[in-house]
Parts: structure tokens; sequence; C-alpha cells
């Protein structure tokens, strides 16, 4: 037996917070895929840095070229605005335990704010696109802006994907599986996955990837 949903928004959900239906769509905690986190990173207009921490993305590509695909971005956001004007922009890999100091990013974002400075991170330059760099991120991509696209055509969010022109790794992690994994890697969000049944909220996890198989 499967518990199956649609487009309807079931009647027994039960909200995490006020708008977390405003902002989601029920299928997102119905589902749950777990996706990693990251920075994004961009000049504001008057010159500041901006941080947007970030899931709900995939990288791929061919052999001409990676992208780097950010679904629900928010079009309200300086990171949005910024990404448009500039055509640019950095994504940063950082493990667990910059955490705390990415969610700090979140509640000092006006756009008078530096917002490295709120997160504490130490500012670098991109290499080949005009865009920060968080110093302390394992893996940083610089990204030349490909395209935006307004799936549900609701002007809420888009999905912008970027090309990858350039990508530093910390020599640390340079070395295949060793620290790229576990509690120095990559981390993961998992959203709340309400319970089906009962339509009861859960809080959303945070996760790192433990390899368990080799192929």
């Amino acid at each position: 037996m499967k518990v199956e949903m649609g487009r309807t928004f079931p009647a027994n959900f039960k909200a995490l917070y006020p708008e977390e239906f405003e902002l989601f769509s029920h299928f997102e905690v119905t589902a749950a895929i777990p996706t990693v986190l990251f920075a994004i990173t961009t000049w504001k207009e008057n010159g500041k840095p901006n941080v947007c921490f970030h899931a709900w993305s995939c990288f791929h590509g061919d052999k001409t070229a990676f992208f780097a695909v950010m679904g629900n971005l928010y079009q309200h956001t300086h990171t949005y605005a910024n990404i448009q004007r500039e055509g640019c922009f950095c994504i940063n890999f950082l493990p667990m335990s910059a955490y705390d100091r990415l969610v700090r990013t979140i509640h000092h974002n006006a756009y008078e704010e530096d917002e490295f400075a709120a997160g504490n991170f130490t500012l670098s330059k991109a290499r080949s696109v005009y865009a920060p760099v968080i110093e302390e991120a394992f893996i940083s991509m610089e990204c030349t802006l490909k395209d935006v696209q307004d799936l549900s055509g609701a002007g809420i969010t888009a999905m912008v994907t970027g090309q990858v022109q350039h990508i530093s790794v910390d020599e640390a992690y340079a070395r295949g599986y060793e620290k790229r994994y576990g509690k120095d890697g990559f981390m993961l969000l998992v959203p709340a996955p309400q319970d089906l049944i009962t339509g009861e909220p859960n809080q959303s996890g945070i996760a790192e990837v433990e390899v368990r198989r080799l192929d």
C-alpha cells in the first residue's frame, strides 16, 4: 500500500512555522529529498559582499561544459538581483562546523550589511568572475550566468543555471574521498519529512555523507 499525494494541499498537514506552506510546496516535505548545502556569494550593488545559504540544486554537464543548476532561488532576494545584474556568482561548499555561521548571515542580510563579517568568513576574490569567495570553503565554484527560468510562472522563485568557469579545492580535500565526506565534508539539507498519516510536521535535518560502498 502506498500513501498517495496530489497537487491539492492535504487537509491534515500542519505547518512547522506559520509561513511554511506559503514558501514551499507540500511536495517538498512529502518527498523530503536531501540536497547538498552551500553558500552562494555575490556582490551587492553597494559593494558589500552577500551570502545566500542554499540547497535545492544539482551539478552536472558533459565534456563541453559543467553546470550548477540552482532551484528555488527567491526572486525578491539580493542574491537573485546580484546575479541578474553582474551575470556571475560563486558557490562555496563548507563543512557542518560552519553551519551556525552560515545561519547568522540569514539574520544579518540587510542591504547595508557585510554578510562575510556577519558569518566571520574570510573574503577572497574569484579568479575568473566578479564575485567574492569564502576562503574557508573547501571547494569553490566560479560561475557565469547561463539561464534563468521561472518554472511556475508565479514570480516567486527561479531556477538559475550557472556555467562553471573555475574550481578551487583546498589541498587537504584534493586526494579523492579523504576529507570530502563525513564531518569535514559536504553537508546536506533533509527537508522536514512530514508524517504523511497524521499530518504532523518534523524539523529539517542537516546530514553528512557516509560512503558505504564503492562502485
